[in-house]
């Protein structure tokens, strides 16, 4: 009896592997990608892309080979975040991401449209088929770590991202205000359904420091976020403070010359993260 329950439990876990990557596209036959986190928040105006680029560019610093994919399409802001301007090229094998100053790699839709400013007025299938082919056509070369900046919320893009991508983990991105609670559930639910693993959490704009008194404080008030990652059994990787030396270098297309201390441990996280199988 104990044999064949195993049997019928392997059965079952085999049918939910083969659901999952039944959806999943092929990665350019000229990439090769190892690990993907997707760094996700329940809403928008949380510094998610911010933290994407200093994700990726502190696994950069530490030696991997990092990618960006901008899966924001409606709000896409990675391009300008590392000064990256014109756009991408690409052969007769697909599309070659464009390259930061450090080696970073880069695709986004403001890579291929003509100007950064013009709107993108498409429906959800259209949205969703294009970041598909960020993964299927753009040679991606070798990258040790692929981070996604998916856009806010848990819309077509999330969706599709999680169903078609071999998505390793993810690190949700939230604020201290009262509200985390909810934003942090939906994100954990989710991840929850999609079968996919949560990293930890990043907690941005956790406090400011007076210029004065060069004393931190609550600016949103005191935070809830380590309540509601111990409920859900999840890290707390790292509190951001406010600091606006981020934003001018995000403004300015200069994010690769800031400082990288606060998310060490957001990197060592996702470097001691199980790879794609």
């Amino acid at each position: 009896m104990n044999s064949e329950s195993e049997r019928d439990q392997d059965s079952v876990q085999e049918d939910e592997k083969k659901t999952k990557t039944d959806f999943q596209v092929a990665l350019n036959e000229m990439s090769c990608v190892k690990k993907v986190i997707a760094v996700i928040s329940g809403k928008g105006g949380v510094g998610k892309s911010m933290v994407s680029s200093m994700i990726a560019l502190t696994l950069h610093r530490r030696g991997m080979s990092a990618a960006i994919l901008d899966a924001d399409l409606t709000g896409p802001s990675i391009p300008k975040i590392y000064g990256l301007k014109g756009k991408a090229m690409h052969n007769e094998f697909g599309i070659l991401p464009m390259i930061s100053k450090t080696g970073i790699k880069v695709m986004s839709l403001n890579c291929l449209i003509n100007h950064e400013t013009d709107p993108v007025v498409w429906r959800g299938p259209l949205i969703a088929k294009t970041v598909q082919q960020f993964w299927t056509d753009v040679i991606w070369d070798d990258v040790d770590c692929m981070v996604i900046d998916m856009p806010p919320g848990t819309g077509d893009v999330p969706l599709t991202v999680f169903q078609s991508l071999p998505v390793n983990g993810i690190i949700i991105v939230t604020t201290p205000q009262d509200l985390v609670s909810m934003i942090v559930t939906k994100s954990v639910r989710m991840a929850e359904m999609m079968n996919i693993p949560i990293i930890g959490i990043v907690e941005n704009m956790s406090y400011a420091v007076c210029p004065h008194c060069h004393e931190p404080f609550p600016l949103f008030g005191n935070s809830q976020t380590e309540k509601i990652a111990a409920e859900h059994q999840l890290r707390l990787l790292a509190k951001l403070p406010v600091d606006p030396k981020f934003a001018h270098a995000c403004d300015r297309g200069l994010i690769e010359l800031m400082h990288d201390e606060e998310f060490i441990p957001v990197a060592e996280a996702i470097e001691n993260w199980e790879e794609i199988k």
